[in-house]
């Protein structure tokens, strides 16, 4: 199994715990963790995913979301094709980092592509006949898989 993790499902698990929804979703972000460690599971990262994370302005944040990244298998970088494919994936209605992280994804054969983005979510749900991979929420997916 190969799993794109978005920067959303990095930072859950050092989100305000104290909403239900979160602590479970980060609780599944964890889980999911542990089985990439544990290499049951493969994990694909980007070009993407590095620079989002850079953005991340609480400094003590940044290099806790960036030690997690640290630990993925396998890093798609940024060329002509995902270009190429991310600006078709907005021109369905993408934001601009969602359609490169997606493209990335896709890149690297990524079985799922987990993100805990409402929006993203949604959009990936209305275009799942042209998305070459799955888009899910991790808490949804790992009840699933497990």
């Amino acid at each position: 199994m190969r799993i794109y993790l978005d920067a959303c499902c990095l930072n859950r698990p050092f989100d305000d715990q104290t909403q239900d929804r979160i602590h479970l979703e980060a609780e599944a972000v964890l889980l999911i963790l542990a089985h990439l460690e544990t290499r049951e599971w493969e994990w694909i990262g980007s070009d993407v995913l590095d620079f989002e994370i850079e953005q991340i302005h609480d400094a003590s944040r940044r290099c806790r979301v960036k030690l997690l990244a640290s630990f993925r298998h396998e890093s798609v970088h940024l060329g002509g094709t995902e270009l190429k494919r991310a600006a078709w994936l907005e021109s369905l209605g993408f934001h601009a980092f969602d359609a490169l992280h997606l493209a990335c994804a896709e890149s690297g054969n990524a079985d799922v592509f987990l993100t805990t983005d409402d929006q993203l979510l949604q959009m990936a749900m209305r275009c799942t006949g042209q998305l070459k991979t799955t888009v899910g929420n991790p808490l949804t997916w790992i009840k699933e898989v497990i």
